[in-house]
């Protein structure tokens, strides 16, 4: 018996859905060296008691974890050369993009119940671990594309198994920070019931289930997804 040659666009498929697997086991490992590395560093670090000091180290370890990835694997590999004056441009464009997008969710935060002066720094804060775990991937994606970042999120808008995974990402995030305000009203009086304490946690969680179920789910729905050209 003669066997045919593998399909190439199914075996490309695989090592992309690899790659993917590969680059949120990293992030995902990015996020426990936050919880777990500054203790040793840092005398009476907690992730509960120096809430306010762990939302900035997760930040800044995830956001960087994210743009390195990004800049070495090139998910979304332009075909155009661009000159150095673009890059800048857009470099500029993307932390203006960013630190809007940290505004406009802590605005949101506050219309949906969050203290409008007594904790503006804490508010801040986890609204800028939010724009980390959406709106800098978006960026590292798509660029400062507010049509591209449209597309994605539309209906069967995904171009590739990045972008897939950037769709749930996303979502897994901002529902986990959603369901993370349940426990705040109850009268538990447990330390992680703090504003926002129990918010960033159910944030985080999602955005961690999104990096492990994104892989996954295109890995099990390999066949059925079909992708646009652009």
């Amino acid at each position: 018996m003669r066997w045919g040659p593998a399909n190439p666009d199914a075996t490309m498929k695989e090592v992309e859905v690899r790659r993917l697997f590969a680059a949120n086991l990293l992030c995902v490992f990015a996020v426990a060296v936050t919880a777990v590395v500054p203790a040793f560093l840092w005398d009476g670090f907690t992730v509960l008691g120096t809430h306010l000091a762990w939302l900035c180290i997760c930040s800044v370890c995830v956001g960087a974890v994210n743009v390195i990835l990004h800049l070495v694997l090139k998910p979304n590999r332009s075909p155009k050369r661009s000159s150095l004056a673009h890059k800048i441009s857009r470099f500029l464009k993307c932390c203006i993009y960013f630190f809007m997008s940290c505004i406009v969710f802590h605005a949101i935060i506050v219309l949906y119940g969050a203290p409008l002066l007594g904790s503006v720094t804490e508010t801040f804060l986890f609204s800028v671990l939010l724009s980390t775990f959406t709106t800098l991937q978006c960026l590292c994606m798509l660029g400062p594309n507010i049509q591209a970042w449209i597309r994605v999120f539309s209906k069967n808008g995904a171009m590739s198994i990045w972008e897939s995974s950037l769709q749930i990402t996303t979502v897994c995030s901002i529902l986990g920070a959603w369901f993370g305000a349940f426990p705040i009203p109850l009268d538990w009086d447990r330390p992680w019931q703090v504003w926002p304490i129990s918010c960033s946690f159910g944030a985080t969680f999602g955005y961690v289930a999104g990096l492990i179920i994104a892989p996954l789910w295109i890995h099990w729905n390999r066949k059925q997804l079909t992708y646009k050209s652009r």
